[in-house]
């Protein structure tokens, strides 16, 4: 097995047999999964965005004193790909979205004494098994909630919070200079994401993964989730550079119905291989490889979750739809024989792809290149496994979003220091005044897609979105699915999950607008 594909047009051979085995964590001793570093962080905690569209083509330990009461049961994202997720009870609850507490001031305070708490917690546990996100009050929020302002945002908060993290961890990262790629204007391969999209939508409006990449999804899906050997299996080269070259000449055109399982799989990771920017992009893709340096799975998986919410939303919603694949594949592992491990070694690769220089390569350099591919398939089994969390924004960083933007609003209107620490004295009095009186009050909803455009509701501590959305049901003149946002005060725009309780919402953003729309 080759430990990276060259970036040609043949098929990497891959071979799964012949992979080392996954590296074990319960053989080490407890303290080696914990960290010891001393240095220490201080820091001063007071100092129309679609939904992702189908594809187009069809322990026993006590509770933590830190830890928020309210443990409601993992809910469902605003996907509209079917996931098979685990029960609960083959799950492990990722409590630590729910803190107001960031990571890195966490792992900064437990190096004090020597342990960490979350390490202990969830330390001997089987780690195949994902971490599912808790559901606050206030609601789940993923990614593709947020609008691009506040995506923006939420962006530079998880990059400063992403290296201090690391650096408590004493995790050191470095860029690299990246390689200089072929990159093409027209066709599939070697084309650029974004310009990819850009053509998908004059056909596709509102499309937010490339056609061809959804496709060969389709393609896998549909024949070869129960093929033994899918994925890994090579297509033939010549065969391949044939389809590579019809796709690039006639996309519209293409006749799919030629396309085996087996082509399909090669071309998937040719895609994936060829593009331009690799899918986790050149400036995070040397970070990528520095979590390994993280001894506990734990900070591993909350690493690279601040990693996802960094990368571009077109390269974040490609790597979302080849994660939920993914998982499809080894829910069939007993047909295809292509376990999690086995999945891991194939895909690595394609994502972690290092250009070869020269054709001869020494011992010791084919021995790092062994090792980086075991990383890299770690890696890979990681965000298949926990890939729910992954595109999940902690409550830490949310509401860091909303004080940057509370902060902004307060600049545009130009007030000066003084006159801002008066607004803010008076408005606190103010919103706790509307807080207590809140059971006797009631807010407006606006719904201009309905026939009602625009309802008052009265608030309790049981109201949710899903049943002030319910009261505009049988008005609803349009079939598509609606959800509530909650628009203005201190977030831009932000979809509310259908469970989330508006009252801690308004708690939250008093004077935020309520809409109802796709």
């Amino acid at each position: 097995m080759e430990a990276e594909p060259s970036t040609r047009s043949e098929p990497d051979e891959d071979s799964v047999e012949r992979c080392p085995s996954p590296p074990s964590h319960r053989a080490e001793s407890p303290p080696s999964r914990y960290h010891t570093t001393t240095k220490t962080i201080h820091r001063n905690t007071h100092k129309v965005r679609p939904a992702l569209p189908a594809f187009v083509f069809e322990d026993h330990l006590p509770e933590h004193p830190s830890s928020p009461q309210n443990t409601h049961s993992p809910t469902d994202t605003h996907s509209q790909t079917h996931t098979h997720s685990p029960p609960v009870n083959w799950s492990r609850q990722a409590d630590w979205l729910l803190r107001d507490c960031p990571y890195s001031e966490g792992v900064a305070e437990h190096k004090r004494g020597g342990t960490c708490w979350d390490c202990l917690r969830f330390h001997g546990d089987d780690s195949d098994l994902p971490f599912v996100p808790v559901s606050p009050s206030q609601g789940l929020t993923s990614a593709d909630d947020l609008s691009s302002c506040d995506l923006t945002r939420l962006g530079f908060i998880s990059h400063i919070e992403l290296s201090t993290f690391l650096l408590a961890l004493g995790v050191q990262t470095k860029r690299t200079r990246p390689p200089r790629r072929r990159t093409q204007d027209c066709g599939v391969f070697a084309v650029p994401l974004r310009l990819l999209l850009e053509n998908d939508r004059k056909k596709f409006p509102g499309v937010k993964v490339p056609v061809v990449f959804q496709k060969l999804l389709c393609i896998l899906e549909q024949t070869g989730l129960q093929t033994e050997g899918i994925l890994r299996v090579p297509a033939s080269a010549a065969r391949l550079k044939y389809l590579r070259r019809e796709l690039d000449r006639c996309c519209g055109g293409f006749d799919w119905s030629a396309v085996r399982q087996v082509d399909a799989a090669g071309l998937l990771k040719l895609f994936i291989r060829e593009l331009p920017t690799p899918l986790l992009t050149h400036t995070h893709l040397s970070t990528y490889r520095s979590v390994l340096g993280v001894s506990s799975e734990v900070h591993q998986v909350q690493a690279l979750q601040l990693l996802s919410l960094l990368l571009p939303e077109e390269n974040r919603d490609t790597l979302k739809a080849l994660l939920v694949f993914l998982r499809k594949v080894v829910s069939h592992q007993d047909q295809n024989r292509m376990s999690l491990w086995n999945v891991s070694m194939v895909m690595a690769p394609n994502l972690f792809n290092r250009p070869h220089r020269g054709n001869k390569r020494s011992i010791a350099r084919q021995k790092e290149e062994m090792e980086e591919a075991v990383g890299g398939a770690h890696l890979v089994r990681l965000m298949i496994t926990h890939q729910d969390l992954l595109w999940t924004v902690p409550s830490f960083l949310l509401s860091q979003v909303r004080q940057m933007n509370q902060a902004s609003n307060q600049k545009r209107f130009g007030l000066t220091r003084a006159k801002r620490r008066l607004l803010r004295r008076k408005n606190d009095k103010t919103e706790r005044n509307q807080i207590t009186e809140l059971c006797d009050g009631v807010v407006r909803v606006h719904a201009p897609l309905h026939a009602k455009v625009s309802m008052a509701v009265q608030l309790d501590g049981k109201m949710t979105a899903r049943d002030v959305i319910t009261r505009f049901e049988c008005d609803n003149s349009s079939s598509c699915l609606q959800h509530l946002y909650e628009v203005g005060g201190n977030i831009c725009e932000r979809r509310l999950h259908p469970d989330c309780v508006l009252l801690d919402v308004y708690k939250v953003n008093p004077h935020c607008d309520w809409l109802i729309k796709p």
